[in-house]
């Protein structure tokens, strides 16, 4: 029964022991970070396709409200929309982000 109990101890102790580093350790992706989440995108608000600017209006007003009511678990979006003039001549490679890897 002592060994059991033992056992059943040091297996906890060891559990605690692997799981406290870990949920200590604050490791983020770029753009992310304790207060804040950066999200991009690109949208053709000019050229010919620019009716579909809208969906990114639409989209920064959602952020928008997100923040006010107090973001995501405490986190403020700061949302980036630009503009790509929906280039058709390059395939899309002139977007303001640079080419996508």
């Amino acid at each position: 029964m002592k060994k059991r109990q033992f056992a059943l101890t040091a297996l906890c102790i060891s559990l605690i022991g692997f799981a406290l580093p870990a949920a200590a350790q604050k490791k983020y992706d770029p753009g992310a970070s304790d207060t804040e989440i950066k999200i991009g995108q690109t949208m053709p608000y000019s050229g010919p396709a620019s009716a579909y600017g809208t969906i990114g209006k639409v989209q920064a007003a959602y952020f928008k409200q997100l923040n006010e009511q107090g973001g995501v678990n405490g986190r403020k979006i700061n949302f980036i929309s630009l503009d790509d003039g929906y280039p058709t001549q390059n395939g899309g490679d002139d977007s303001p982000f640079g080419r996508a890897r």
